[in-house]
């Protein structure tokens, strides 16, 4: 059996979405707390935590493909010990361990802080642990802990788990009912990240408009103002918002924080009020495109990003051509979409797939057609605009530098004088479907 306290390593892979890869930074970090270190690869560690996302069904089969790739490494390194957590983990539980046989322990999203322990049972006692479930009243999260992967930039979790229950999504099984953090602590944990140097945060929540502080009531807009005027943050995000819980209060406060990015990720789904109400998404598509225009008067530079679901079951093609047309309406700076997959435990899972896998990859190739069209138009008004760009790195090429606009726009650009994690002004001399292209002016 492994010794899994001093000297040992581990590699943390992760999928899914932002607050996964938080997720993943604390496993880390926890571990790291215990003396291991951080190893390149699965191949060269001592423990691996694959930290899964079941948010579609693809998703959630590349974390099997990976066990069984990985059972061949254990095979020949028996000392290995290999986790499954986050939502596949708290999806699927002791059915893991019967299905998986090179797996060790499971552990899921509610039960991150108890890793330390959990390896412990898996060395000394030589056990299988599954740990899932939530507490109701908090959240279990030590900020101390987080293995922040970049300086410069860094994300908070303000509120974990979700009470809408969309009849497509799996959020409230592998994430749980909505819990709060308490807001000064969360103003504490933001106030220390800026002091060692942070100049970007999100703040994360399945629903992060839907935040209250446990004692107070306060709100996602009251938290705004605490952390926005932070003396060093230049930028502020809060992601994924949820239309029902975005109220005028809210929309001011955006507007009214001068490091809040005006950008904003804001879910639709589906153009067709049918499908809407199928989906139990609590808003008409009147409602959101109202939203979109309250959003928009307060902010006219605001960048407007979006979830679509393509095929879901009772889709016809009636209904496809009214989200085509919401998108020629909203015109989104981004759509991130996806044919529709039955996921365990929700509501629609019970329904007939009644939308033909071809016909749903057809219709899904015609959205990002048109959704390709309209990003370049977007894009290419930004021409002659300059931005105020963070340096990430280099492009694909590696030839020229690349970064995020305060729009969330990834930027690649020619010049010199900047270092990673520093702002520059680059005036946009092109604009592409999926990015821009510009030059540097200098540092911003």
């Amino acid at each position: 059996m492994i010794n899994v306290r001093k000297g040992r390593a581990v590699f943390v892979e992760t999928w899914g979405c932002q607050m996964n890869d938080l997720d993943g930074r604390r496993l880390v970090g926890l571990l790291l707390r215990e003396g291991f270190s951080e190893a390149p690869s699965a191949e060269e560690a001592d423990v691996v935590l694959l930290n899964t996302c079941s948010v579609r069904d693809k998703a959630e089969q590349k974390v099997y493909d990976r066990l069984g790739r990985l059972a061949l490494v254990k095979k020949k390194r028996p000392g290995m010990v290999i986790g499954v957590c986050g939502c596949v983990a708290q999806q699927e539980g002791e059915q893991l361990l019967e299905r998986v046989s090179c797996v060790d322990f499971v552990l899921g999203t509610g039960r991150i802080e108890s890793l330390p322990a959990v390896l412990r049972r898996v060395d000394e006692e030589g056990d299988r642990p599954v740990e899932v479930g939530f507490d109701l009243d908090q959240v279990a999260y030590t900020p101390g802990s987080i293995a922040h992967a970049l300086p410069y930039r860094a994300a908070i979790t303000v509120i974990e788990g979700c009470n809408k229950n969309c009849t497509f999504c799996v959020v409230p099984t592998t994430r749980g009912r909505e819990r709060s953090r308490n807001m000064d602590d969360v103003v504490a944990e933001a106030a220390r990240l800026v002091g060692d140097g942070v100049v970007e945060l999100e703040l994360l929540g399945q629903t992060v408009n839907a935040y209250r502080d446990p004692g107070t009531g306060k709100g996602l807009a009251d938290l705004l103002g605490e952390i926005g005027g932070l003396p060093g943050l230049r930028r502020l995000r809060f992601v994924t918002s949820h239309p029902r819980n975005f109220d005028d209060r809210l929309i001011q406060a955006m507007a009214d924080t001068p490091t809040a990015c005006r950008y904003l990720h804001l879910p639709v789904q589906s153009g067709s009020d049918r499908l809407l109400g199928r989906m139990k998404r609590q808003y008409t598509r009147q409602e959101y495109v109202s939203l979109v225009t309250r959003l928009r008067r307060a902010m006219p530079d605001l960048a407007l990003s979006t979830d679509v679901i393509v095929g879901f079951p009772g889709e016809g093609e009636g209904d496809f051509e009214e989200t085509l047309s919401l998108l020629e309406e909203v015109r989104f700076t981004a759509v991130y979409s996806f044919t529709y997959s039955p996921r365990p435990h929700t509501a629609a899972a019970r329904w007939e797939s009644d939308v033909p896998p071809r016909v749903a990859s057809e219709r899904l190739a015609r959205l990002m057609d048109l959704q390709r069209d309209i990003q370049r138009a977007i894009n290419t008004e930004l021409v002659g605009r300059t931005l105020e760009v963070l340096v990430e790195g280099t492009d694909r090429r590696g030839s020229r530098l690349a970064g995020r606009s305060a729009c969330n726009r990834v930027v690649n650009f020619d010049g010199d004088g900047v270092q990673v994690g520093q702002f520059a002004k680059v005036i946009i001399e092109k604009g592409l479907p999926n990015s821009l292209a510009g030059r540097l002016l200098g540092p911003a």
